[in-house]
């Protein structure tokens, strides 16, 4: 008998012995060069399909914040939609040039908003039908998105970078389709070491074929060195600036900690809404909802 079939009686044993289809992986049964086959939901190579993704991930309740989750319901003339679609439309023209899937979103400081940056970039990605988004919450320190989302903090990327957790207990599927979150875990204060271990990057190789867009969260770039090891699993970096507020020495030692290549762009965050009123002043068509252009 071969070791292929020896491989495959024994798969169909187990399934049988537990009462359902389960994930097997026979790669080490095949001969050199033989190509892998599709079992159920999963590659015998190991590969993961999104199928099962879906099928093995816990579907949670999110109660969304509406002041700061902007996609989830209220106008479509919301104050910062239009530029989020702006920013998305700049990372395509980016993708054109070079790799881009796996964006990190920094700040120098805290309170600069990159948290709503990470939440609502990842939201407008899939306003886009059938694009696919990963958020992740990389800021263990002091996690916040689950806070957005109304959702809970654990169990997070933390337990899943210590062991504790595989992918499918750390990933939740709420009520925006094809938006997928990986919030933070407890908070810890070794993180650079837990992101240097091995398992973020197993995580990002298992994730990355499933998602058009992987968007990670990162702590402030001045402050703690969490955001430039994260940095080293990812495509490109947005920084976050708020606009009059982030000293220009801080925005400079963040810049510094990533390699020139590494740095897409800056969002300015936080601008006088005096600015922003020009367009609706000068250009209402571009400003204003469809209902008050036609009184």
């Amino acid at each position: 008998m071969s070791r292929i079939h020896e491989a495959l009686k024994k798969a169909e044993l187990e399934r049988a012995t537990h009462g359902g289809p389960e994930d097997h992986v026979i790669e080490q049964a095949m001969p050199p060069g033989m190509a892998p086959r599709m079992t159920g939901n999963m590659h015998v190579d190991g590969a993961l399909t999104f199928e099962a993704l879906q099928a093995r991930t816990a579907r949670v309740k999110w109660n969304p914040n509406p002041n700061t989750m902007l996609f989830f319901g209220g106008t479509d003339q919301s104050m910062g939609k239009e530029e989020l679609r702006t920013l998305r439309s700049r990372l395509y023209q980016m993708r054109e040039r070079k790799p881009l899937k796996k964006i990190l979103i920094t700040s120098a400081l805290p309170q600069e908003g990159k948290s709503f940056l990470s939440a609502n970039l990842a939201q407008v990605l899939v306003q886009q039908r059938g694009r696919r988004a990963l958020l992740i919450d990389a800021d263990m320190r002091g996690p916040r998105l689950h806070q957005a989302f109304g959702t809970s903090v654990q169990p997070g990327l933390a337990e899943y970078l210590m062991g504790e957790q595989d992918e499918f207990g750390v990933i939740q599927q709420g009520s925006m389709e094809n938006l997928f979150l990986i919030p933070g875990g407890r908070p810890v204060t070794n993180a650079p070491e837990l992101v240097s271990n091995g398992r973020l990057k197993n995580l990002m190789a298992r994730l990355e074929p499933l998602f058009d867009w992987i968007i990670v969260d990162s702590p402030p770039a001045a402050l703690v060195s969490d955001a430039s090891v994260l940095a080293n699993f990812c495509d490109g970096v947005l920084m976050v600036v708020r606009s009059s507020v982030t000293p220009s020495d801080a925005a400079r030692r963040a810049r510094q900690e990533f390699a020139p290549d590494q740095l897409l762009g800056v969002v300015l965050n936080g601008i006088d809404p005096k600015i922003d009123s020009y367009a609706r002043n000068y250009y209402p068509a571009y400003g204003q909802p469809e209902a008050e252009l036609k009184k």
